[in-house]
């Protein structure tokens, strides 16, 4: 469910195993084009689809199977799977962040949609553009229930898309949604010249953050430090074709970013401010990066303000 980068790469690694794969797209022009051509023009240009893979725009074909892998953006989610109806085949979240207007994960963002369903989410450090053309990439699937995660498992793993499993489902999410934030502060530390070393202090520190939140709400610190946590921050953090890190860099350059870009980080600070801000729970970077975000600071008096915070123990 979903056309996009993400969406298409999913589809065409589980289609080249030779198993029938259905992409639903909800623009016709868009999916006229895909059906005809054989390939995203869009967004994946260079990666043809396989003779399995089919092309729908009636939402009614994806409800059954093996698996709903649904990979749109989390903030069009919840209005996303509504027009599903019923559904018995799990659905398996396939985007990172935090909604805006409820605070909630994408696993509890379909269970709260959807109630009922069978759940699960698949997150970690990869590219959409690696996983289409068949380059090796580990991902983490977590599932509350042992006995479906492990089926899921199975059924989505392919000879280049590796996937290690959990049932800390809190880990999963909150791993993907932070190391968005942390990316887009590590962009803005580039952005702003500050240097490899100030980039490096800020990931560390910044992973620092994601631990103590995670601990707040009950992750498993191993999760954390796991492909949906630390992988995830490493590539983000490092690697241009990272939105969230080019919003950053945008950022700490001082110029405007392109508005129709999805940039999950962005509404994830947001989130997580509010929350934090409720809860007590002091998180330096995520509040510097959403006052960046909102205009309401600029690079060098954030620089300021995180530099002169009290000395304390690591």
């Amino acid at each position: 469910m979903g056309a996009g980068a993400f969406g298409t790469a999913l589809a065409i690694a589980l289609a080249k195993t030779g198993q029938p794969v259905t992409l639903w797209c909800r623009n016709a022009d868009q999916a006229q084009d895909m059906a005809k051509l054989r390939f995203n023009r869009a967004y994946l240009p260079d990666a043809p689809f396989p003779e399995t893979l089919e092309i729908t725009q009636d939402i009614h074909r994806i409800t059954s199977g093996t698996a709903l892998l649904v990979a749109v953006p989390l903030q069009s989610m919840r209005s996303a799977v509504a027009q599903l109806g019923r559904v018995d085949t799990p659905l398996v979240a396939c985007c990172k962040g935090i909604e805006l207007t409820t605070g909630l994960g994408p696993i509890r963002v379909l269970e709260d949609a959807l109630p009922g369903i069978t759940t699960a989410i698949l997150t970690g450090p990869s590219f959409a553009a690696d996983i289409a053309i068949g380059r090796p990439t580990a991902l983490t699937l977590a599932c509350a229930d042992a006995t479906t995660g492990a089926a899921l498992q199975s059924a989505l793993t392919t000879p280049t898309l590796r996937l290690y499993r959990t049932t800390d489902t809190i880990g999963a999410e909150l791993g993907g949604a932070l190391k968005n934030v942390m990316a887009i502060a590590c962009g803005a530390v580039i952005g702003a010249g500050l240097g490899d070393s100030a980039r490096a202090a800020t990931m560390t520190r910044g992973f620092a953050e994601m631990q103590r939140i995670g601990t707040i709400f009950g992750a498993r610190t191993d999760t954390l430090a796991g492909l949906s946590g630390l992988g995830d921050l490493a590539l983000t953090c490092t690697s241009d074709l990272s939105r969230n890190y080019q919003l950053g860099l945008s950022l700490g350059r001082e110029e405007i970013f392109d508005p129709k870009i999805t940039v999950e980080g962005a509404a994830t600070a947001k989130a997580m401010s509010t929350i934090a801000r409720q809860r007590g729970i002091d998180l330096p970077i995520t509040e510097t990066v959403t006052r960046l975000v909102e205009g309401s600071t600029t690079i060098k008096d954030a620089i300021e303000t995180l530099m002169t915070r009290p000395l304390k123990e690591e």
